[in-house]
């Protein structure tokens, strides 16, 4: 508390309205996700000019003026709902921070939702059964052989990631960004690979695919050991859990519920293939149960405040680092003596530079739980997940051209037989 108090020395606990900034926290974060939304609508129509062969931008142009003229309020609202259908996840976390700032109470340990039994046991427990019900282990053996693509990809993802995030913060620390956001940033270098968004995009581009499903899957296994204890090595500090306790939570909501996801799957594999459950949807909808949690704790705290320069700040670091990153992997995975084909060094890009938000968060709510900043320290997961989607879906052209055209020299300088 000593250290709030210097950065904000302005901070009046005797006044009964809280402050200004604190008050317009969950509006500035939700205008910087609204913002990543709108740039990631905006190329996909752009995008969508491009994929027709043959016609000029401006006979769509004209075609789609004509349509427009004929049922306006009908199309334009189908694409509205079209939008927010394939966008509920994103715009379910705006409202999900909004709902907490308007009743806090509802969420706070001891609320009518019991967050530290439903949320701390049951919510993250149904999150990874429903990861080991989803997770196609058995496909992964013909992508075994990749020893180097693979170590090269976890070793960049939680060794190299976390290691270079903590350098940078020891500059950034004399800054006077908020902390507990420079602190987020720690725990988003020491992340594991989201299962879903890197082979969604390896996939759009023409990568290798199954290298980027078994790195997503097998750092998703590795991360439930190693990501904990990178926050404890580099946090250590600001959790209140005792080691020991961490761990026991961990193995019985995490390592427990995957396990038994993955025996449950090998009996019921024919009807899962068949009727293709929502398995994203299911655990999105649970995670915003527990953001909603998360900033329930922040908003019912009369002492925590944030201002809008941080926030700001962080935004266009997060951005900085996600580009540098993709930028670094792909000079790496490129020299002359790498051994990796064009179609390795898209799965490199994206495995090695996404992190997971469907992990992390129940690992921090676990190792932080109790933790009055837990919710400032999300900050930056929260703000990487949209970025990380919204950088790759604008590249994808570029790197899929990159790929094509790197492909034909390949095959161009073969020798004939």
């Amino acid at each position: 508390m000593a250290a709030l108090s210097e950065t904000f020395p302005s901070l009046d606990t005797t006044t009964p309205s809280p402050p200004l900034s604190r008050r317009s926290n969950p509006l500035v974060f939700s205008l910087q996700v609204a913002i990543c939304l709108a740039l990631l609508h905006v190329w996909r129509d752009r995008g969508k000019c491009g994929d027709a062969p043959g016609i000029k931008r401006s006979q769509l142009k004209k075609k789609k003026s004509q349509t427009n003229k004929q049922n306006p309020p009908t199309l334009t609202n189908m694409r509205l709902l079209e939008r927010m259908r394939k966008e509920w996840f994103m715009i379910g976390i705006v409202l999900a921070i909004a709902g907490a700032k308007l009743e806090p109470s509802v969420g706070v340990k001891g609320g009518p939702l019991k967050p530290e039994i439903t949320v701390s046991y049951i919510a993250v427990a149904t999150i990874f059964f429903n990861s080991g019900l989803s997770l196609k282990t058995e496909e992964l053996t013909s992508a075994l052989v990749h020893i180097k693509l693979h170590l090269f990809i976890q070793i960049f993802t939680l060794a190299f990631f976390p290691a270079t995030i903590w350098l940078f913060l020891q500059l950034l620390s004399i800054t006077p960004i908020n902390e507990w956001l420079l602190k987020g940033l720690q725990t988003v270098g020491c992340m594991p690979p989201p299962v879903s968004s890197a082979v969604i995009l390896t996939k759009a581009v023409g990568g290798n695919e199954a290298a980027a499903i078994f790195n997503s899957a097998f750092g998703s296994f590795l991360g439930i050991i190693i990501t904990p204890l990178l926050l404890l090595l580099f946090l250590g500090s600001s959790s209140s859990v005792p080691f020991t306790s961490i761990f026991s939570q961990l193995f019985m909501t995490v390592v427990v519920p995957l396990i038994i996801g993955q025996i449950v799957r090998r009996y019921i594999k024919d009807w899962l293939e068949r009727k293709k459950p929502p398995f994203g949807a299911i655990s999105s909808s649970v995670l915003l149960m527990i953001i909603y949690t998360t900033f329930c704790d922040t908003f019912s705290n009369p002492n925590i405040d944030l201002d809008k320069f941080s926030l700001i700040l962080i935004l266009f670091i997060i951005f900085s680092i996600q580009l540098s990153f993709m930028v670094l992997t792909f000079l790496f995975s490129t020299r002359n003596n790498s051994g990796f084909t064009p179609a390795d060094t898209v799965a490199i890009i994206f495995c090695s530079t996404h992190k997971s938000l469907t992990l992390g968060i129940p690992m921090l709510k676990i190792v932080f739980a109790g933790h009055e900043h837990l919710s400032l320290i999300s900050v930056p997961l929260l703000i990487y997940h949209p970025v990380q989607i919204l950088l790759g879906s604008v590249l994808v052209p570029t790197i899929k051209s990159w790929m094509v055209s790197r492909q034909k020299g390949v095959k161009l300088t073969r020798p004939t037989v």
